[in-house]
């Protein structure tokens, strides 16, 4: 039977406090992340020749265990790879606070080297893990998840986790808007900030404010948010 979405909530919150009762950060201020997940990729061979030990910070987007194997999809804003913890690499005590602690949607650093499965995934082998911001809600699923057009735009955020497509366009769109800056300051002009105007009200649940375009013979309303 499902666990409905409150049910899910309440276990992470009990996640969470057992996490707390043990001395651990939930929400630390600080990662020692050496490399983004992209970086490590790209710089595969080189790593995986060097033994060189790195630290990963990123987004869990799944998790699959087999008995005292456990493997994990991370995500940053960079790649995403596979991490694989192992109960005699860290030990029983180590790996079950893994277990009773970690979920889907966390986000959570990885210490280890690099290694090829016989598959060719990319995979970090875990020695140490630390918890960065405990996760009280899950993410959409996959599949089925977050399809309605109306509910993606309005849980953007959710639209940026899940679809890497949205997440493309964004930067683009950011990188774009940081290029016509540049060049438009460099010719000296100002930027200046001006009301903007559009035809359907938003900001959730502020109160819209109102106008008449008499040109056109339409009510718009002033942009509340971005």
């Amino acid at each position: 039977m499902e666990k409905t979405l409150e049910e899910i909530k309440k276990a992470r919150i009990k996640k969470l406090e057992s996490l707390k009762r043990t001395g651990s950060l939930a929400y630390p201020s600080k990662t020692k992340r050496s490399h983004k997940i992209g970086q490590a990729l790209s710089d595969f061979k080189e790593l995986v020749s060097s033994k060189k030990e790195i630290v990963l910070a990123g987004r869990i987007k799944s998790i699959r265990t087999h008995g005292k194997l456990t493997f994990l999809d991370i995500q940053d804003d960079s790649g995403k790879i596979q991490a694989i913890l192992k109960e005699n690499q860290l030990g029983e005590k180590g790996y079950q606070f893994f277990l009773d602690h970690f979920d889907i949607g966390d986000f959570a650093e990885f210490k280890g080297n690099l290694f090829e499965t016989k598959t060719k995934e990319k995979t970090v082998e875990t020695v140490d893990f630390k918890m960065l911001a405990k996760s009280l809600l899950p993410l959409p699923e996959k599949w089925h998840g977050l399809q309605d057009v109306e509910e993606r735009y309005r849980k953007r955020y959710l639209d940026l986790i899940m679809n890497p497509e949205v997440r493309e366009v964004f930067r683009k769109k950011s990188q774009i808007t940081k290029l016509l800056r540049e060049y438009l300051e460099k010719q000296d002009f100002i930027e200046v900030k001006t009301p903007a105007l559009q035809p359907i009200y938003g900001g959730a649940s502020a109160k819209p404010f109102i106008t008449r375009h008499n040109a056109l013979a339409i009510n718009l309303y002033l942009r509340i948010s971005d």
